[in-house]
């Protein structure tokens, strides 16, 4: 299942997500956040992206990040997340590292 966030995720806007994300989650082993319209993300943004990863975990799935620009990315690397969480560069080479 692949998960796109349009604009900002960050205090206003990550209750919203997590609440629309957890709706559907439970069906599928396999999620992608695709950051491709995705203009920055807030600790709060960060939070659900973390909260997913558990939730993925503990049903026996994994979840993946792709397309994240540069403003995003550098806040990844900052907050350690892009070394806890599995990012790529892009929605083809996340499916692929699935496999």
């Amino acid at each position: 299942m692949v998960l796109s966030f349009e604009g900002s995720l960050d205090t206003g806007t990550a209750s919203f997500a997590e609440a629309e994300i957890n709706k559907h989650i439970n069906a599928h082993s396999k999620v992608i956040f695709n950051l491709d319209q995705t203009k920055f993300v807030s600790s709060a943004g960060l939070r659900v992206f973390l909260a997913t990863a558990k939730k993925m975990l503990g049903l026996g799935g994994s979840l993946k990040i792709c397309n994240a620009n540069e403003v995003v990315t550098e806040i990844l690397d900052m907050s350690g997340f892009s070394s806890i969480m599995d990012v790529q560069p892009d929605l083809d080479a996340a499916m692929a590292a699935f496999a």
